[in-house]
Protein backbone atom coordinates (compact mmCIF):
# COMPACT_ATOMS: atom_id res chain seq x y z
CA UNK A 1 0.00 0.00 0.00
CA UNK A 2 1.26 3.11 -1.15
CA UNK A 3 3.00 5.60 1.94
CA UNK A 4 2.19 9.20 0.08
CA UNK A 5 1.91 12.71 1.61
CA UNK A 6 -1.47 13.50 -0.42
CA UNK A 7 -3.59 11.69 -2.88
CA UNK A 8 -5.75 15.06 -3.59
CA UNK A 9 -2.45 16.42 -5.24
CA UNK A 10 -3.07 13.74 -7.92
CA UNK A 11 -4.42 15.58 -10.42
CA UNK A 12 -1.51 18.61 -10.27
CA UNK A 13 0.91 15.40 -10.32
CA UNK A 14 -0.75 14.39 -13.54
CA UNK A 15 -0.59 18.18 -15.77
CA UNK A 16 3.03 17.42 -15.11
CA UNK A 17 3.38 13.74 -16.43
CA UNK A 18 1.25 15.40 -19.53
CA UNK A 19 3.32 17.96 -19.70
CA UNK A 20 6.91 15.92 -20.08
CA UNK A 21 5.52 12.88 -21.54
CA UNK A 22 4.80 15.49 -24.47
CA UNK A 23 8.00 16.07 -24.97
CA UNK A 24 9.86 12.55 -24.49
CA UNK A 25 9.28 11.13 -28.13
CA UNK A 26 11.99 8.41 -26.86
CA UNK A 27 9.88 7.11 -24.18
CA UNK A 28 6.39 7.36 -26.83
CA UNK A 29 8.47 4.98 -29.03
CA UNK A 30 9.15 2.82 -26.88
CA UNK A 31 5.40 2.06 -25.35
CA UNK A 32 4.79 0.94 -28.60
CA UNK A 33 6.74 -1.24 -28.50
CA UNK A 34 6.15 -2.58 -24.27
CA UNK A 35 2.83 -3.16 -25.10
CA UNK A 36 3.44 -5.47 -27.34
CA UNK A 37 6.31 -7.53 -26.24
CA UNK A 38 5.48 -7.21 -22.38
CA UNK A 39 8.83 -7.70 -21.39
CA UNK A 40 8.05 -7.47 -17.73
CA UNK A 41 5.00 -9.34 -18.23
CA UNK A 42 4.75 -11.15 -14.31
CA UNK A 43 7.59 -9.45 -12.77
CA UNK A 44 8.13 -7.13 -10.01
CA UNK A 45 10.45 -4.02 -10.78
CA UNK A 46 11.60 -1.43 -7.72
CA UNK A 47 12.67 1.56 -8.88
CA UNK A 48 14.40 4.37 -6.51
CA UNK A 49 14.80 7.14 -8.74
CA UNK A 50 14.58 11.49 -7.86
CA UNK A 51 10.55 11.03 -7.85
CA UNK A 52 9.32 13.74 -10.64
CA UNK A 53 7.78 14.16 -13.67
CA UNK A 54 10.03 12.18 -15.95
CA UNK A 55 10.63 9.51 -13.18
CA UNK A 56 6.82 8.97 -13.44
CA UNK A 57 6.57 8.63 -17.39
CA UNK A 58 9.59 6.10 -16.99
CA UNK A 59 7.76 3.98 -13.87
CA UNK A 60 4.85 4.50 -16.44
CA UNK A 61 6.81 2.84 -19.31
CA UNK A 62 7.79 0.08 -16.98
CA UNK A 63 4.04 -0.42 -16.03
CA UNK A 64 2.56 -0.48 -19.48
CA UNK A 65 5.43 -3.53 -20.43
CA UNK A 66 4.14 -5.62 -17.92
CA UNK A 67 5.91 -4.42 -14.42
CA UNK A 68 4.18 -4.72 -11.31
CA UNK A 69 6.31 -1.25 -10.40
CA UNK A 70 6.96 -0.44 -6.37
CA UNK A 71 8.66 3.15 -6.24
CA UNK A 72 10.59 5.28 -4.18
CA UNK A 73 12.51 8.38 -3.87
CA UNK A 74 16.78 8.98 -4.27
CA UNK A 75 16.37 11.84 -2.39
CA UNK A 76 14.19 13.55 0.50
CA UNK A 77 13.98 16.79 -1.11
CA UNK A 78 13.79 15.31 -4.75
CA UNK A 79 10.29 13.77 -4.37
CA UNK A 80 7.46 15.71 -5.71
CA UNK A 81 4.42 15.35 -3.78
CA UNK A 82 1.82 15.61 -6.47
CA UNK A 83 3.95 13.80 -8.72
CA UNK A 84 3.76 11.15 -6.49
CA UNK A 85 0.17 11.04 -5.57
CA UNK A 86 -0.81 10.55 -9.57
CA UNK A 87 1.41 7.69 -9.73
CA UNK A 88 0.03 6.09 -6.66
CA UNK A 89 -3.65 7.15 -8.45
CA UNK A 90 -2.66 5.25 -11.43
CA UNK A 91 -2.28 2.17 -9.74
CA UNK A 92 1.53 1.70 -8.69
CA UNK A 93 2.82 1.50 -5.61
CA UNK A 94 4.82 4.58 -4.12
CA UNK A 95 6.24 5.08 -0.93
CA UNK A 96 7.73 8.58 -0.39
CA UNK A 97 6.97 12.01 -0.25
CA UNK A 98 9.23 15.10 0.13
CA UNK A 99 11.25 16.28 2.83
CA UNK A 100 10.80 12.88 4.77
CA UNK A 101 13.41 12.57 7.50
CA UNK A 102 16.14 10.15 7.53
CA UNK A 103 14.41 7.29 9.17
CA UNK A 104 11.38 7.76 6.81
CA UNK A 105 13.47 7.96 3.94
CA UNK A 106 15.34 4.59 4.87
CA UNK A 107 11.61 3.05 5.74
CA UNK A 108 10.43 3.88 2.14
CA UNK A 109 13.14 1.97 0.68
CA UNK A 110 13.01 -0.90 2.72
CA UNK A 111 8.85 -0.65 1.95
CA UNK A 112 10.05 -0.52 -1.62
CA UNK A 113 12.08 -3.94 -1.80
CA UNK A 114 9.85 -5.54 0.40
CA UNK A 115 7.57 -6.97 -2.73
CA UNK A 116 10.42 -9.31 -3.81
CA UNK A 117 11.32 -7.64 -6.66
CA UNK A 118 12.89 -9.54 -9.96
CA UNK A 119 14.48 -5.85 -11.44
CA UNK A 120 16.16 -3.31 -9.39
CA UNK A 121 16.38 0.69 -10.89
CA UNK A 122 18.71 2.51 -8.91
CA UNK A 123 19.98 6.02 -8.20
CA UNK A 124 22.65 6.28 -6.00
CA UNK A 125 22.85 2.75 -4.64
CA UNK A 126 20.55 2.88 -1.29
CA UNK A 127 18.06 0.23 -2.95
CA UNK A 128 21.35 -2.50 -3.37
CA UNK A 129 23.16 -1.28 -0.20
CA UNK A 130 19.61 -2.09 1.67
CA UNK A 131 19.40 -5.35 -0.27
CA UNK A 132 22.37 -6.71 0.50
CA UNK A 133 23.02 -5.30 5.01
CA UNK A 134 19.31 -5.32 5.36
CA UNK A 135 17.18 -7.47 3.14
CA UNK A 136 19.75 -10.27 2.03
CA UNK A 137 16.84 -13.32 1.79
CA UNK A 138 15.45 -11.39 -1.30
CA UNK A 139 18.29 -11.47 -2.97
CA UNK A 140 17.71 -15.03 -5.00
CA UNK A 141 14.62 -13.70 -6.41
CA UNK A 142 16.45 -10.63 -8.04
CA UNK A 143 17.47 -11.38 -11.87
CA UNK A 144 19.47 -7.81 -12.00
CA UNK A 145 19.26 -4.25 -12.46
CA UNK A 146 20.64 -0.97 -13.65
CA UNK A 147 22.60 2.08 -11.89
CA UNK A 148 21.75 5.67 -12.70
CA UNK A 149 23.97 7.58 -11.43
CA UNK A 150 28.19 7.83 -11.26
CA UNK A 151 27.97 7.61 -7.07
CA UNK A 152 25.67 4.63 -7.65
CA UNK A 153 28.69 3.08 -9.82
CA UNK A 154 31.48 3.59 -8.08
CA UNK A 155 29.55 1.79 -5.11
CA UNK A 156 28.65 -0.99 -7.28
CA UNK A 157 32.55 -1.33 -8.10
CA UNK A 158 33.49 -1.48 -5.05
CA UNK A 159 31.09 -4.10 -4.32
CA UNK A 160 31.83 -6.05 -7.20
CA UNK A 161 35.76 -5.96 -6.28
CA UNK A 162 35.06 -6.86 -2.91
CA UNK A 163 33.40 -9.68 -4.12
CA UNK A 164 29.92 -9.09 -2.50
CA UNK A 165 27.74 -8.14 -5.69
CA UNK A 166 25.73 -10.99 -5.67
CA UNK A 167 23.65 -10.38 -8.84
CA UNK A 168 24.31 -8.40 -12.36
CA UNK A 169 23.73 -4.67 -12.50
CA UNK A 170 24.33 -2.24 -15.50
CA UNK A 171 25.94 0.89 -15.16
CA UNK A 172 23.72 2.87 -17.54
CA UNK A 173 25.67 6.08 -15.80
CA UNK A 174 28.39 5.00 -18.10
CA UNK A 175 26.58 4.73 -21.72
CA UNK A 176 28.35 7.31 -24.51
CA UNK A 177 24.12 8.68 -24.49
CA UNK A 178 23.48 9.33 -20.34
CA UNK A 179 27.23 10.85 -19.58
CA UNK A 180 27.57 13.05 -22.77
CA UNK A 181 24.25 14.44 -22.37
CA UNK A 182 22.34 13.97 -19.11
CA UNK A 183 26.14 15.00 -17.35
CA UNK A 184 26.80 17.54 -19.34
CA UNK A 185 24.50 18.98 -20.69
CA UNK A 186 21.26 18.20 -18.25
CA UNK A 187 23.90 18.95 -15.60
CA UNK A 188 25.09 22.15 -16.59
CA UNK A 189 21.86 23.85 -17.23
CA UNK A 190 19.80 22.02 -14.18
CA UNK A 191 22.46 22.75 -11.79
CA UNK A 192 21.90 26.46 -12.66
CA UNK A 193 18.42 26.65 -12.88
CA UNK A 194 18.16 25.70 -9.75
CA UNK A 195 21.33 28.29 -8.17
CA UNK A 196 19.49 30.78 -10.48
CA UNK A 197 15.81 30.30 -9.47
CA UNK A 198 17.11 29.74 -5.65
CA UNK A 199 19.33 33.18 -5.07
CA UNK A 200 18.60 35.36 -7.63
CA UNK A 201 21.74 36.93 -8.01
CA UNK A 202 23.57 37.79 -11.18
CA UNK A 203 26.03 35.03 -12.00
CA UNK A 204 28.05 37.15 -14.76
CA UNK A 205 31.68 39.05 -12.75
CA UNK A 206 31.56 36.27 -9.88
CA UNK A 207 34.03 33.95 -9.24
CA UNK A 208 32.57 30.41 -9.28
CA UNK A 209 34.25 27.68 -8.08
CA UNK A 210 33.86 24.36 -9.82
CA UNK A 211 34.94 21.60 -8.02
CA UNK A 212 35.40 18.05 -9.94
CA UNK A 213 35.80 18.16 -13.95
CA UNK A 214 34.49 15.07 -15.02
CA UNK A 215 31.13 15.20 -17.64
CA UNK A 216 28.95 16.96 -14.67
CA UNK A 217 31.66 19.26 -13.99
CA UNK A 218 32.58 20.42 -17.67
CA UNK A 219 28.72 21.06 -17.47
CA UNK A 220 28.75 23.43 -14.94
CA UNK A 221 31.67 25.66 -15.73
CA UNK A 222 30.23 25.77 -19.42
CA UNK A 223 27.38 27.16 -18.22
CA UNK A 224 28.89 29.10 -15.43
CA UNK A 225 31.26 31.04 -18.22
CA UNK A 226 28.40 31.63 -20.70
CA UNK A 227 26.94 33.73 -18.05
CA UNK A 228 29.60 35.39 -17.42
CA UNK A 229 31.37 34.38 -14.94
CA UNK A 230 35.22 33.76 -13.74
CA UNK A 231 35.43 29.74 -13.62
CA UNK A 232 37.92 28.28 -10.79
CA UNK A 233 38.04 24.64 -11.40
CA UNK A 234 39.68 22.27 -8.56
CA UNK A 235 40.39 18.83 -9.26
CA UNK A 236 42.18 15.77 -7.72
CA UNK A 237 43.02 14.31 -11.29
CA UNK A 238 45.77 15.80 -12.74
CA UNK A 239 44.63 14.78 -16.37
CA UNK A 240 41.65 16.42 -16.22
CA UNK A 241 43.19 20.10 -14.66
CA UNK A 242 45.05 20.26 -17.48
CA UNK A 243 41.77 19.80 -19.76
CA UNK A 244 40.21 22.03 -17.76
CA UNK A 245 43.31 24.43 -18.06
CA UNK A 246 42.87 23.92 -21.82
CA UNK A 247 39.36 24.72 -21.89
CA UNK A 248 39.91 28.09 -20.54
CA UNK A 249 39.76 27.89 -16.97
CA UNK A 250 41.46 28.81 -13.46
CA UNK A 251 43.24 25.51 -11.91
CA UNK A 252 43.91 25.53 -8.62
CA UNK A 253 43.28 23.56 -5.19
CA UNK A 254 40.73 24.13 -3.21
CA UNK A 255 42.59 26.12 -0.08
CA UNK A 256 43.13 28.98 -2.88
CA UNK A 257 39.89 28.84 -4.75
CA UNK A 258 38.13 29.02 -1.24
CA UNK A 259 39.77 32.58 -0.26
CA UNK A 260 38.39 33.70 -4.08
CA UNK A 261 35.11 31.97 -4.92
CA UNK A 262 31.84 33.94 -4.42
CA UNK A 263 29.70 30.64 -5.48
CA UNK A 264 30.84 27.25 -5.51
CA UNK A 265 29.55 24.07 -7.08
CA UNK A 266 30.49 20.57 -5.76
CA UNK A 267 30.32 17.85 -8.59
CA UNK A 268 32.69 15.11 -7.25
CA UNK A 269 31.14 12.20 -6.14
CA UNK A 270 33.19 12.41 -3.02
CA UNK A 271 33.30 13.51 0.49
CA UNK A 272 34.35 16.55 2.62
CA UNK A 273 35.21 18.44 -0.58
CA UNK A 274 34.41 21.88 1.46
CA UNK A 275 34.93 21.36 4.79
CA UNK A 276 36.39 22.71 7.96
CA UNK A 277 40.17 23.35 6.33
CA UNK A 278 38.22 25.90 4.28
CA UNK A 279 35.11 27.54 6.84
CA UNK A 280 37.78 30.35 7.68
CA UNK A 281 39.16 30.84 4.41
CA UNK A 282 35.50 31.83 2.40
CA UNK A 283 34.68 34.91 1.88
CA UNK A 284 31.83 36.85 3.65
CA UNK A 285 28.40 35.97 1.44
CA UNK A 286 30.38 33.12 -0.07
CA UNK A 287 27.32 30.69 -1.44
CA UNK A 288 27.72 27.10 -1.43
CA UNK A 289 25.97 24.66 -3.69
CA UNK A 290 26.35 20.84 -4.08
CA UNK A 291 25.52 18.99 -7.96
CA UNK A 292 27.17 15.60 -6.35
CA UNK A 293 24.48 12.79 -5.04
CA UNK A 294 24.65 12.92 -1.88
CA UNK A 295 24.84 15.55 1.01
CA UNK A 296 28.99 14.79 2.27
CA UNK A 297 30.50 17.00 -0.45
CA UNK A 298 29.81 20.21 1.49
CA UNK A 299 30.14 18.70 5.34
CA UNK A 300 26.93 20.13 6.24
CA UNK A 301 27.07 18.25 10.10
CA UNK A 302 30.56 19.77 10.33
CA UNK A 303 29.61 23.41 9.31
CA UNK A 304 26.34 22.95 11.72
CA UNK A 305 28.61 22.05 14.63
CA UNK A 306 31.21 24.84 14.00
CA UNK A 307 28.12 27.88 13.38
CA UNK A 308 27.70 30.04 16.08
CA UNK A 309 24.49 30.92 14.25
CA UNK A 310 21.85 29.62 11.60
CA UNK A 311 18.95 31.81 10.21
CA UNK A 312 16.89 30.88 7.23
CA UNK A 313 17.99 33.35 4.86
CA UNK A 314 15.50 33.08 2.18
CA UNK A 315 13.65 29.72 0.77
CA UNK A 316 15.51 27.18 0.70
CA UNK A 317 18.96 28.70 1.85
CA UNK A 318 20.38 28.79 5.27
CA UNK A 319 23.01 31.37 6.58
CA UNK A 320 25.95 29.90 8.97
CA UNK A 321 27.78 32.93 10.80
CA UNK A 322 30.78 31.92 11.51
CA UNK A 323 33.43 32.40 14.33
CA UNK A 324 35.24 34.82 12.76
CA UNK A 325 32.16 36.71 11.98
CA UNK A 326 31.48 36.11 8.65
CA UNK A 327 28.54 34.13 6.98
CA UNK A 328 28.50 32.13 4.53
CA UNK A 329 25.04 30.45 2.59
CA UNK A 330 24.31 27.07 1.68
CA UNK A 331 21.48 25.85 -1.17
CA UNK A 332 19.03 23.38 -0.01
CA UNK A 333 20.52 21.79 3.11
CA UNK A 334 23.79 20.58 0.53
CA UNK A 335 21.45 18.09 -1.33
CA UNK A 336 21.32 17.90 -4.92
CA UNK A 337 21.03 21.72 -6.38
CA UNK A 338 19.24 20.81 -9.12
CA UNK A 339 16.76 18.44 -7.49
CA UNK A 340 16.53 20.06 -4.18
CA UNK A 341 16.19 23.46 -5.43
CA UNK A 342 14.97 23.08 -9.17
CA UNK A 343 13.09 20.57 -11.10
CA UNK A 344 15.93 18.01 -12.53
CA UNK A 345 16.79 17.97 -15.86
CA UNK A 346 15.74 18.90 -18.81
CA UNK A 347 13.05 16.72 -19.94
CA UNK A 348 14.58 16.47 -23.45
CA UNK A 349 17.82 14.97 -21.71
CA UNK A 350 15.68 12.46 -19.42
CA UNK A 351 14.08 11.44 -22.20
CA UNK A 352 17.70 9.82 -23.48
CA UNK A 353 18.52 8.57 -20.58
CA UNK A 354 15.53 6.62 -19.09
CA UNK A 355 14.80 5.49 -22.76
CA UNK A 356 18.46 3.59 -22.02
CA UNK A 357 17.17 3.03 -18.26
CA UNK A 358 13.96 1.09 -20.29
CA UNK A 359 16.08 -0.68 -22.54
CA UNK A 360 18.37 -1.77 -19.98
CA UNK A 361 15.88 -3.07 -17.75
CA UNK A 362 14.43 -5.15 -20.50
CA UNK A 363 18.04 -6.35 -21.54
CA UNK A 364 18.62 -7.45 -17.93
CA UNK A 365 15.01 -9.00 -17.47
CA UNK A 366 15.91 -11.57 -20.73
CA UNK A 367 19.66 -12.10 -20.04
CA UNK A 368 20.12 -11.81 -16.42
CA UNK A 369 19.99 -15.42 -15.20
CA UNK A 370 22.88 -15.87 -17.69
CA UNK A 371 24.88 -12.84 -16.45
CA UNK A 372 27.48 -13.79 -13.29
CA UNK A 373 26.93 -11.39 -10.36
CA UNK A 374 29.23 -7.72 -11.32
CA UNK A 375 29.22 -4.69 -13.19
CA UNK A 376 27.96 -4.52 -16.95
CA UNK A 377 28.51 -1.88 -19.75
CA UNK A 378 25.55 -1.03 -21.28
CA UNK A 379 25.49 -2.68 -24.74
CA UNK A 380 26.63 -1.27 -27.78
CA UNK A 381 24.02 -1.94 -29.66
CA UNK A 382 21.17 -0.04 -27.13
CA UNK A 383 23.43 2.93 -27.19
CA UNK A 384 23.10 3.40 -30.64
CA UNK A 385 19.39 2.24 -30.59
CA UNK A 386 18.72 5.80 -28.30
CA UNK A 387 21.12 8.07 -30.20
CA UNK A 388 19.15 6.81 -33.50
CA UNK A 389 16.10 7.01 -31.98
CA UNK A 390 16.85 10.64 -30.54
CA UNK A 391 18.18 11.83 -34.11
CA UNK A 392 15.14 10.68 -35.78
CA UNK A 393 12.90 12.33 -33.60
CA UNK A 394 14.76 15.73 -34.21
CA UNK A 395 14.38 15.30 -37.99
CA UNK A 396 18.47 14.17 -38.70
CA UNK A 397 20.18 11.50 -40.24
CA UNK A 398 23.63 9.98 -40.23
CA UNK A 399 25.57 8.26 -43.31
CA UNK A 400 25.77 4.39 -43.27
CA UNK A 401 28.95 2.72 -44.29
CA UNK A 402 29.45 1.32 -47.66
CA UNK A 403 30.51 -1.99 -48.04
CA UNK A 404 34.02 -1.00 -49.34
CA UNK A 405 34.52 1.74 -46.17
CA UNK A 406 33.79 -1.09 -43.68
CA UNK A 407 35.99 -3.21 -44.98
CA UNK A 408 38.77 -0.48 -45.57
CA UNK A 409 37.83 0.17 -41.47
CA UNK A 410 38.75 -3.13 -41.13
CA UNK A 411 41.39 -4.18 -42.81
CA UNK A 412 45.64 -4.18 -41.58
CA UNK A 413 46.47 -4.34 -45.07
CA UNK A 414 45.21 -1.02 -47.51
Amino acid sequence: MSDIRDISLAEAGERKLSWAYANMPLLRQLEEVFVKEQPFAGKKITLSVHLEAKTANLCRLLQKGGAEMHVTGSNPLSTQDDVAAALAAGGIEVYAYHAATAEEYHDHIIKALSCGPDIIIDDGGDLIHALHTELPHLIDKVIGGCEETTTGVLRLEAMAKADVLKFPMIAVNNARCKYLFDNRYGTGQSVWDGINRTTNLVVAGKHVVVAGYGWCGKGVAMRAKGMGARVIVTEVDPVKALEAMMDGFSVMAMEEAAKLGDLFVTVTGCTNVIDRRHFDLLKDGAVLANAGHFNVEVAMEELEAYAVNTFEARNNITGYVLPNGKTVFAIAEGRLVNLAAGDGHPVEIMDMSFALQALSARYMAQNGRTLKPGVYAVPEELDSEVANRKLAACGMSVDVLTDAQKKYLSSWSV
